[in-house]
């Protein structure tokens, strides 16, 4: 059991099926899992909880005071996830329960198939967080949004005029491969730390904290759901959360990271690049294409671990413009068809259905 003077805010999401194709979840699925977050903050498991979608993925969003990888909390996810699984199966939706790679419940739901986001951290007299669900990307499509919000002063104006933030913040970066992390600490560091971000096929930043202090600021997951099953069973679509405000970034300058539309890997069935679109909650339903890639932003503020929100942060015409240019490159990258750079390289599908094909085909190769 964690202290009980704070707070743990878990975001645990999971793809479990989907209607029509890839792009919503079905609206009996939503009230499946409201109504087992319902229980659970009636049982006391829970202060309270939330529940959310961005296209066809269930997100969870939870406060209690059982800390990080509580095993309580994420079996109450698991169970959400295999009572909306049972409901998309009755409804004979696609890739019913595909985020769910093992049989069981195995202490805690990492490793297991669901995204996981959580983050230990004492209560301010005035929490506010944004929470972003993605979908049809990879971990590492927080890599740039999270470089500009706590390296960039040309988007975080506090890293020069706030003395708690002119310090700057540490960088946890995940290598996905080999499953081993590295602290970076900015802006002292910020060139080693471009040096892993930007190959976000396999880097990704996993926390972020401030330099001064320790005190936590971001949080992202991090799991590659084709590492873990050996084979592609549906895109990562992952979910970070930042903490704004007094000696954070402010909200502003946390949105104004996602005003451009950057590349991410996992358009039509993993294996394509294309524009990370910000969409009111009501617009994330990709369909072009099983897309282009969406994100959403639900601000809370926390009142002693309750919920207060969402407020639907791109909900605000001065996002047209990133969506309308995301569009724009959404169909300069679309007339690429199946050549690179809009498809994968080679490497990058070697978890989807390509080395079948290409497995046919080796004995055809002669030596030149």
């Amino acid at each position: 059991m964690a202290d009980t003077k704070t707070l743990t805010l878990s975001v645990i999401k999971a793809d479990v099926g989907s209607y029509t194709g890839h792009n919503r979840v079905h609206p009996d699925l939503m009230a499946k899992a409201r109504e087992c977050l319902h229980e659970a903050v009636t049982r006391g498991t829970l202060i309270d909880g939330q529940v959310m979608r961005c296209g066809d993925d269930i997100n969870l969003i939870m406060t209690h005071r059982r800390g990080v990888e509580a095993t309580e909390i994420h079996k109450l996810a698991w169970d959400t996830f295999m009572a909306c699984t049972a409901v998309a199966k009755k409804l004979h939706l696609y890739g019913a329960g595909q985020d769910l790679l093992v049989d069981a419940f195995a202490g805690n739901v990492k490793g297991m198939g669901p995204g996981v986001a959580e983050m230990e951290f004492v209560e301010r007299p005035s929490e506010p967080v944004v929470v972003f669900m993605a979908d049809k990307c990879a971990p590492g499509a927080w890599n740039l949004p999270l470089y500009r919000i706590f390296a960039d002063p040309f988007c975080n104006a506090g890293l020069v005029i706030d003395p708690k933030m002119h310090e700057g913040f540490d960088f946890v970066v995940l290598d996905l491969v080999k499953a081993a992390s590295i602290t970076l600490s900015c802006p002292a560091e910020l060139y080693d730390l471009l040096m892993f971000i930007g190959a976000v096929n396999r880097y990704a930043i996993k926390q972020v904290r401030r330099h001064i202090d320790g005190e936590p600021a971001a949080v992202a997951s991090t799991q590659k759901l084709a590492h873990i099953a050996g084979k592609y069973v549906g895109k990562d679509d992952p979910v970070m959360f930042v903490r704004a405000q007094a000696g954070l970034p402010g909200v502003g300058e946390v949105m104004e990271a996602f005003a451009f539309p950057h590349l991410v890997e996992g358009w039509n069935r993993g294996s394509h690049h294309g524009p990370l679109m910000p969409c009111r909650f009501e617009m994330a339903n990709p369909t072009r294409f099983d897309g282009p890639p969406r994100v959403v932003a639900a601000g809370y503020q926390i009142a002693d671990g309750k919920l207060i929100g969402p407020v639907d942060l791109f909900d605000d015409p001065a996002y047209d413009g990133a969506r309308a240019k995301a569009n724009e490159i959404a169909e300069y990258m679309r007339r690429h068809g199946p050549f690179q750079p809009h498809r994968l390289p080679l490497e990058d599908m070697e978890y989807t259905t390509m080395p079948a094909i290409m497995g046919r085909l080796k004995d055809r190769f002669r030596a030149e």
